[in-house]
């Protein structure tokens, strides 16, 4: 007995050591047999992070796992991702692991993966990565190689919370599956088994550019019958959930050498209407509990046929309600006398003979009705549309009948009675001769909320109405804010805006008494990613405060306009007229006119705000505005010509610039570039309104600025990058001759400088009398040219007065005088030599012991102490 226990306890440690051992010893042998298996079936680049074998938690199979395992793709895919997954699980009996590199696996489980599935425009497939069938020379010379690769006899698998992308650019067609669970068991090494099914996903389907799916709910609990040996799969037991709608199926799919068959029939186990909610994404439905529905509701298909690279299975699948109702159990009002009768079909095998017929869809809440039919042709190609709408809805009930989620409130009324015929390729290709619409339709007491509107929408009144070419809008009343409008028009292509997504297209004429700039204005969001204490990151909206104004990217229309008043910003705009031609994000102004500031305003240029930075180019006439007034409220011009904030008068000027933009559409000042030309009619100086004039004034006592009118002063202007260039001008103050020219920035410094011509008469009686005697020269017709530099800034300026440069310029002036004088003097004296006479002075001269100064020297004296003492206020 002793020995018996002893043998026993020496086998079942033996067996734990192979336990914990065998991991090590045949980790190295299974890696390679894997990896021999995908080197002869895959044409793909597949790699993992870490292979584990565990014998102890799957005991008693051996457990396999792949970490972080990634297909990448080879040419034509080149580096595309075909398929990740975080573990791939591979279950095989203890006992194979002493085969050799054998190795047959009976379970798999693959854990969070992303299968991207793509087929591009010319056919290849991602998915198309096993390598060719060996030759049969070539499988006898590389038997015993296969022979020790993986084969499976699997009789489980599972694949858990996994996502699948599959996208056909051939076709369009987009699938996406999300939160997929599968799993299945049978016996895949017979030649018939059964194999039974439970999936759960989040499905979305897309054809064409038309998302038949989004997000529904998917569940089957389904049995199939394999043949694998003729690869024909059977419905057996099942049951289908989209959404809460169920569905049951029967039939087959074979799978043929160079084609599928099918033949499957489908339809709903019960003919409650309830049905018809459950299909319905559950987000939107909500909770179906507790609603009281009647009527039937019937959804049946038949789908037949072969699928290959020409056909499609044959289809007949039919949607049919009569007199049904429903009512949510929290809301007031219910929907009634709904009647559904729709059928898709095709009965050729060929994809373009599909067709969906609408031939009734009615329905009631309270007084209201509504019905619609229509037929659908050729969907997968050039769809032929043919539809009929008629009824009248009050939109605000829709709310309190169906638990409808919306960013606006519904509310108004709608009647429409219309047809229309048309083929979307004559709508893609704005070929709208080729639709056929008539009838009307309106919309009354209707109220909009968005938050890209800062105020309320209010449409008082509505009416389209439908011709052959055009939907004309006969009446459209609008009030928002401060902002009224009437609108009237025709819209283009209507159609290409409501089915093809295009921007909408029309002319329009607009009236309005009031027109508010900021109540189309609204505060930016930004997005700005925080930082939480359990260090991850959440990204958050965030207002900055900031207006902005957006050109819509919808529109292309021109919109022929009158407005009694125009509010922008700090400006008051009357009787404005013009057109404004709205496209690609971009708003042409054309000849537009209005008064303001007393005069009148010509605006004709454009305003883009496609780029992160909004732009124009403009041309302003503005014509005998209110000096005051314009400088009081337009920056632009303060920064123009800020010394003219110190006239009081009329100002005429022609404007050509452009720049960038600020968010609200006023201008970044030193981003401007253009050419202006000014004229002041008339205005009177006030001095103290500048101190640039204040210290001029002070300086120059011989002129009273404050008494100086200004009329008809011309000049022309240049600016570019914040810089003003102010080409010379000439002007007269009395009889005082000045020219001015320079520049300026918008900061403020400036460069300017002035030449005044200044008759000798105002540099004071006695002085200039002291002058004339000295020189004995008449000084009447003398003038004093003086310039004067002007630097710093208009509020701190820094006046230089040319003194030297005056003095030489009189000096030169009486010289030249003195010069002419004295050629008269030397003739006198030669006539006296002559006749005998003596000089006096040359002896005089000589008893003299200081060398006295010239006439030249006290000439310049002179002009010195006058111009000196003149601008020195003595």
């Amino acid at each position: 007995m002793k020995k018996f226990f002893k043998i026993l306890g020496i086998t079942l440690l033996v067996l734990v050591i192979i336990i914990i051992a065998a991991p090590f010893l045949f980790k190295g042998p299974i890696e390679r047999a894997v990896k021999k298996s995908i080197n002869q079936n895959i044409n793909a680049t597949v790699e993992w992070e870490d292979l584990d074998l565990s014998l102890i938690s799957s005991f008693p199979d051996a457990e396999l796992k792949l970490k972080n395992l990634s297909v990448i793709n080879k040419a034509p895919f080149e580096g595309d991702t075909l398929a990740t997954t975080e573990e791939l699980g591979l279950s095989l009996g203890i006992p194979q692991l002493f085969k050799g590199d054998s190795y047959s696996i009976n379970e798999l489980s693959v854990q969070k993966a992303y299968i991207n599935v793509k087929v591009d425009s010319l056919g290849n497939a991602n998915y198309d990565i096993a390598k060719e069938t060996a030759t049969t020379e070539e499988t006898n010379t590389t038997e015993e190689e296969t022979e020790s690769a993986l084969s499976l006899d699997i009789q489980h698998y599972e694949i858990n919370d996994s996502k699948i992308n599959y996208l056909d650019e051939s076709t369009k067609t987009f699938l996406r599956i999300t939160d997929f669970t599968h799993y299945g068991n049978g016996d895949f090494t017979a030649d018939k088994t059964t194999l039974e099914t439970n999936t759960e996903a989040i499905i979305s389907f897309e054809l064409d550019g038309v998302n038949y799916l989004n997000n529904n709910s998917l569940k089957l609990d389904a049995d199939f019958e394999m043949d694998l040996a003729n690869q024909k799969y059977t419905f057996l037991d099942n049951k289908l959930l989209v959404n809460q709608l169920p569905l049951i199926f029967d039939g087959y799919v074979k799978i043929n050498e160079t084609n599928q068959e099918v033949d499957i029939t489908f339809n709903t186990p019960s003919s409650d209407f309830k049905n018809f909610l459950a299909i319905v994404p559950e987000t939107y439905a909500k909770n179906l509990d507790g609603v009281e529905t009647s009527g039937d509701f019937e959804i049946k298909g038949l789908v037949k046929g072969i699928v290959d690279e020409e056909h499609i299975p044959t289809l007949d699948i039919s949607v049919l309600s009569n007199n049904a109702s429903f009512k949510y159990p929290d809301l007031p009002k219910k929907v009634e006398n709904i009647s559904i009768d729709a059928s898709l079909k095709n009965e050729t095998g060929l994809l373009a003979d599909t067709y969906l017929n609408l031939n009734k869809l009615n329905f009631k809440i309270d007084q209201d009705t509504f019905a619609a039919n229509g037929s659908f042709k050729n969907v997968t190609e050039n769809m032929l549309v043919n539809l009929t709408a008629n009824g009248r809805l009050n939109l605000a009930n829709l709310e309190q009948a169906y638990p409808l989620e919306l960013d606006m409130d519904l509310n108004g009324i709608l009647n429409a009675n219309f047809t229309t015929n048309f083929d979307m390729n004559s709508i893609e290709k704005e070929q709208y001769q080729n639709v056929k619409s008539s009838g009307s339709a309106s919309i009354s007491n209707f109220k909009y909320n968005s938050p890209e509107i800062p105020n309320e929408v209010n449409i008082s009144k509505a009416s389209l109405n439908f011709n052959t070419t055009k939907v004309t809008l006969e009446e459209m009343q609008v009030q928002s804010g401060q902002t009224d409008a009437n609108l009237t028009g025709t819209l283009d292509n209507f159609m290409g805006y409501f089915f093809s997504d295009q921007v909408l297209k029309g002319r329009f004429n607009v009236k309005s008494n009031t027109f508010a700039v900021s109540d189309f204005m609204v505060a930016e969001t930004v997005e700005v990613t925080a930082e939480e204490n359990t260090s991850s990151e959440k990204t958050v909206t965030t207002t900055t405060g900031e207006e902005a104004i957006k050109i819509p990217s919808f529109l292309d229309a021109r919109l022929d306009f009158t407005a009694n008043k125009i509010l922008y910003d700090n400006l008051t705009l009357t009787n404005a007229k013009g057109a404004l031609i709205i496209k690609d994000e971009t708003a042409t102004l054309e000849n537009i006119t209005s008064d303001i500031f007393g005069g009148n305003i010509g605006i004709n240029g454009s305003v883009s705000t496609k780029a992160e930075t909004p732009v124009f180019d403009m041309k302003l006439n503005l014509n005998r505005i209110d000096i005051v007034e314009s400088f009081k409220d337009l920056e632009l011009l303060q920064n123009l010509a800020p010394l003219a904030k110190a006239l009081q008068g009329l100002l005429t000027t022609n404007l050509t610039l452009k720049g960038q933009l600020n968010d609200d559409l006023t201008p970044i000042m030193n981003s401007l570039g253009g050419t202006a030309f000014a004229e002041i009619l008339n205005a009177k100086v006030t001095t103290t309104e500048t101190p640039l004039l204040s210290k001029l004034d002070g300086q120059l006592n011989f002129i009273d600025l404050n008494n100086l009118n200004i009329k008809d002063l011309a000049t022309n202007l240049k600016f570019n990058n914040g810089q003003i260039e102010v080409s010379p001008f000439s002007f007269n103050i009395k009889d005082i001759a000045i020219t001015a020219g320079g520049s300026h920035g918008f900061d403020n410094n400036m460069n300017y400088s002035l030449d005044l011509d200044i008759p000798a008469k105002y540099l004071g009686s006695e002085l200039s009398s002291g002058l004339a005697n000295l020189t004995q020269t008449n000084l009447e017709s003398t003038k004093v040219e003086l310039p004067i530099g002007l630097s710093g800034t208009f509020a701190s300026p820094n006046i230089q007065l040319n003194m030297k440069n005056a003095i030489s310029d009189l000096s030169k002036q009486i010289i030249e005088t003195q010069k002419d004088k004295a050629k008269e003097e030397v003739k006198d004296k030669i006539k006296d030599l002559l006749s005998g006479g003596s000089d006096s002075s040359t002896a005089q001269d000589s008893t003299n012991t200081e060398e006295p100064k010239t006439k030249e020297e006290q000439i310049k004296d002179a002009a010195s102490d006058v111009l000196n003492g003149l601008f020195g206020k003595k």
